[in-house]
């Protein structure tokens, strides 16, 4: 059943509101980028007191790098979802492969789906694709 215009509006603000949070996620791993490892660490001088402590701070800003990744690719598919819902809106909530409609339930939990996850299908392309959602 193709989505009713309350339904496109409710999702069009879901869409608005994921991406005010990964922008808003986005900002804190760039301030975070900002500062210099001595003062993410709170370390008072410059000379590390333990090479494990320099590992620690490396693997933690490699886990932010990462996340800032995530997000960005998140991002970006939540701009091509409200590009599908402005451009051509009779496409917005159909499987981007199948054509078939998307359940409105998915929409909502994840606004920038473009496949629907048909159950009792294995292997099928969306669930951790749509940007690590299931992560969250």
């Amino acid at each position: 059943m193709p989505l009713t215009t309350a339904q496109r509006d409710h999702l069009e603000r879901r869409l608005h509101e994921e991406r005010e949070r990964v922008l808003r996620a986005i900002a804190r791993y760039n301030s975070a980028l900002d500062d210099t490892q001595q003062d993410s660490a709170g370390d008072l001088s410059k000379v590390p007191l333990h090479a494990a402590d320099e590992g620690t701070d490396t693997f933690d800003r490699e886990l932010d790098a990462q996340e800032a990744t995530r997000l960005t690719r998140e991002l970006r598919a939540i701009d091509a979802a409200l590009e599908r819902l402005y451009q051509t809106p009779e496409r917005f909530g159909r499987d981007e492969r199948t054509g078939a409609d998307i359940p409105f339930e998915r929409l909502d939990v994840i606004p920038w789906a473009s496949t629907r996850i048909d159950s009792g299908a294995s292997g099928t392309h969306g669930g951790a694709s749509e940007t690590g959602e299931a992560m969250r």
